[in-house]
């Protein structure tokens, strides 16, 4: 393959999956690799090697998160301004301050505590589905879960859930031809999530509760309140992360064992499989494809001299398929170990907040679906995001016998 041929911008490739022959020949013959934008951007560095990803990942002093955002595009002055509110695009130490006010909402001890509360959604959901012998996965089932939980935690109404879930596939989708979202769209759903967050936390300024929204609209920073675009920034944060990420793991879950059954009758057979079918499920189908970095000094990563203010690219996608690191890394193996996989960030300030919380949900969904459904069958053809950040399913048909 001619590596002049690869373009990862180009998010159609990712319609049909995600394209780790591509990667494959990065890792192999240009593990950090200068990326021409098509559309007259800069470039960027692609970096697809498991080493040199966790590397960039851990050193925030040097990629730096805020400088440029996280996403691959550049954004205009005034809205990276924005986004630098946004506890994603920020570098310590102003990232720690940030993180500390919501770390409490996602310890082991709270989950432990909210595991009964996800159970008994989760048998909810598979309650209204099981007696039809057949569903949409993605949108009756997988869904569902996450979004009935990020809810409780913000303190956000059922009643309103569809709501961010709509907002969430209008801004996350907003490339996707099923979605039919122009960029005014796209901002029209971020302006809507803005005013249903403020009203949320006036209400919750009246009348507090546990939730977070009720923590961080009594918060403080440096001895100052968060401002209402700070707390929108942080409801858009947790509605996107806490909605759009486990949805599409337990949808890639489903859909690996459906193309393993072998793998699917041996966790049936040894449930006590199931806490490394989730590592092996996050490894084999990361959610988040990449992340960008902003490189804040001259620097060599590999043999490769960067030069400041650079766009550097990480590929989790690509790091969790490195061979140098996994035994056969195209194999679906729920009893791979070890398992040192980067779905969560590889480490370093940004890992994954909500990490725990996602474990909670996929082994839950999974522990409480096996037993009900059986044969389970595709029942039409997955379609996939077109996206090259998010690794998104949007349709999942199944078929299954009701236990």
């Amino acid at each position: 393959m001619n590596i002049d041929t690869i373009d990862l911008t180009d998010q159609d490739v990712f319609v049909e999956g995600v394209p780790h022959d591509w990667f494959a020949t990065l890792r192999r013959e240009a593990p950090v690799y200068w990326h021409p934008e098509p559309d007259g951007g800069p470039g960027f560095w692609c970096v697809t090697r498991y080493p040199d990803v966790v590397t960039v990942n851990r050193d925030n002093q040097t990629f730096s998160s805020a400088r440029g955002a996280v996403f691959m595009w550049d954004l205009e002055p005034d809205q990276l301004e924005q986004q630098r509110l946004m506890m994603l695009n920020m570098d310590p130490p102003m990232h720690t301050r940030y993180r500390r006010l919501v770390n409490k909402g996602f310890t082991p001890r709270m989950m432990t505590e909210l595991e009964a509360t996800v159970r008994e959604r989760t048998r909810s959901i598979l309650d209204k589905v099981t007696p039809r012998g057949t569903c949409d996965f993605v949108t009756d089932v997988a869904a569902e879960l996450p979004l009935q939980v990020i809810a409780d935690l913000l303190g956000v109404p059922q009643d309103d859930r569809h709501k961010m879930f709509d907002w969430s596939n209008r801004m996350v989708g907003s490339e996707d031809p099923e979605y039919a979202v122009s960029a005014e769209e796209a901002q029209l759903a971020s302006m809507e999530l803005f005013a249903y967050a403020a009203q949320l936390a006036e209400m919750k300024r009246a009348d507090p509760g546990n939730d977070l929204i009720s923590v961080l609209s009594e918060a403080e920073v440096d001895g100052e309140r968060l401002s209402q675009l700070e707390i929108d920034l942080f409801f858009m944060l947790l509605t996107v992360a806490g909605n759009e990420t486990t949805r599409n793991q337990i949808s890639h879950g489903m859909l690996a064992f459906l193309e393993h059954p072998d793998e699917l009758a041996r966790l049936r057979e040894r449930p006590e499989l199931l806490s490394s079918a989730i590592e092996e499920m996050l490894r084999y189908a990361s959610p988040v494809m990449h992340f960008r970095r902003t490189a804040t000094q001259d620097l060599t990563l590999g043999d490769t001299a960067i030069a400041e203010g650079d766009k550097v690219v990480i590929w989790y996608a690509s790091a969790n398929r490195d061979e140098s690191v996994f035994d056969d890394p195209m194999r679906f193996d729920i009893s791979r170990s070890p398992n040192e996989h980067v779905a969560f960030g590889g480490g370093g300030p940004h890992f994954c907040l909500g990490a725990n919380l996602a474990r909670l949900e996929i082994r839950v969904m999974f522990e409480e679906l096996l037993p009900r459904w059986s044969d389970l069958a595709l029942a039409g053809e997955p379609q996939r995001l077109r996206s090259n950040f998010i690794n998104g399913i949007k349709h999942l048909p199944l078929s299954f016998t009701p236990a």
